[in-house]
């Protein structure tokens, strides 16, 4: 029994001295971590933050007023300056063709002659009667006049029948003139409807006549620009198929109505065409001056940054330690293609940020990596 209790004894004698060993481990565990986060607030305290500025790269341009000119853009189409369907005038046989197509005419020149045997009998037959009736009245008029003889009536009679008789000549040799078909206008023979043995009346389409130089472009504006457009406002004309070739000309009709369907007005201009180049039926495009602005503030457009409150630009600044960008608020009016008018919020001389206007803020400092003074 007793030796039971001993061996009891011994045993809670080991449990409570390995208990005592763990509590002495676990309080140096404490004590070291303890220590540990002590040194580190002391780093904490003692350590200052490293401070962080960002530098932006940059290009800019220099802001130099220019002229700066509005245009509207159209598409028209080619029309001859004149264009003209000549007819014959008198009934007959085609007995010659004096031009070729496509040769040049002037007003006035031959373009073929018409069968004249029948008209030129007629006319030697009036002739003669016209003379007859010339003659009669002469004497009719000396033998009544001077020596009272006969009646007035038959003074009259004579003196009527001559006016009827040259009248009727007159008509006849003008018809006799009209068997030989003339240029209206000077051009060039485009077509020629008849041929050689074609027998034509009075009305009958022979020949058609086209003056190319100049030339006239037909287009449609849009009724906003109603203000804008009047004659004489400056024009360019360009054709796709003549990509080297620009022409210059002036507004020479202004259409006064609208056009229903299409909300546009017709405007036609008139440029000079050497060589006979341009063609009608062809496409043109039409640049028509608008507005002409001296001394404007003009910038490419994605040097504009939109915001929630209207437009702004980034320009260069200075102070101490370099170069920042300053944000300027702008209104904006024309513009043509990317280019834009600055009405007030850049002035002459400013620096502006063409690239990296997008990634810069108001303060940055930057960089400048291009542009320059320029």
């Amino acid at each position: 029994m007793r030796d039971q209790q001993r061996e009891d004894r011994s045993m809670m004698t080991i449990e409570r001295g390995i208990r005592g060993v763990a509590l002495a481990f676990g309080l140096g565990l404490l004590s070291a971590c303890g220590g540990d986060a002590e040194a580190g607030d002391a780093a904490d305290v003692t350590e200052e933050p490293t401070a962080f500025t960002r530098v932006i790269n940059v290009e800019v341009e220099a802001v130099v007023p220019e002229t700066f000119v509005e245009r509207i853009r159209l598409t028209g189409t080619v029309e001859a300056n004149r264009d003209v369907t000549v007819s014959a005038e008198e009934s007959g046989t085609i007995v010659e063709l004096l031009v070729e197509k496509g040769e040049r005419v002037s007003a006035g020149d031959s373009i073929l002659r018409i069968d004249d045997r029948l008209l030129r009998a007629q006319f030697e037959e009036a002739q003669a009667r016209a003379a007859l009736a010339a003659e009669t009245w002469e004497r009719r008029k000396r033998l009544w006049e001077e020596d009272r003889v006969g009646s007035e009536l038959a003074y009259l009679e004579a003196r009527y029948a001559s006016e009827q008789a040259a009248a009727s000549l007159a008509t006849l040799e003008r018809r006799l003139e009209r068997t030989v078909v003339l240029a209206p206008i000077e051009g060039v023979l485009d077509d020629r409807m008849v041929e050689l043995g074609a027998l034509v009346s009075p009305g009958t389409p022979v020949a058609r006549i086209v003056d190319l130089d100049p030339v006239k472009v037909v287009g449609g504006v849009p009724e906003r620009f109603a203000a804008d457009v009047r004659r004489g406002s400056r024009a360019t004309v360009r054709f796709d198929v003549l990509p080297d070739r620009e022409f210059e000309g002036r507004v020479g009709f202004v259409g006064a109505a609208v056009d229903a369907r299409t909300r546009t007005f017709p405007v036609e201009l008139v440029f000079r065409n050497p060589g006979g180049v341009v063609k009608p039926e062809m496409v043109a495009n039409i640049s028509v001056e608008r507005r002409s602005f001296d001394d404007a503030i003009v910038v490419d457009q994605d040097a504009i940054v939109r915001k929630a409150d209207g437009y702004a630009v980034f320009v260069i600044g200075e102070d101490a330690e370099g170069p920042r960008a300053e944000v300027r608020q702008v209104e904006i009016g024309a513009s043509q293609s990317d280019r834009v008018v600055i009405e007030s919020g850049v002035e002459p001389g400013d620096r502006l940020v063409v690239v990296g206007q997008q990634q810069v803020a108001d303060g940055d400092r930057v960089r400048i990596v291009g542009g320059g003074d320029r």
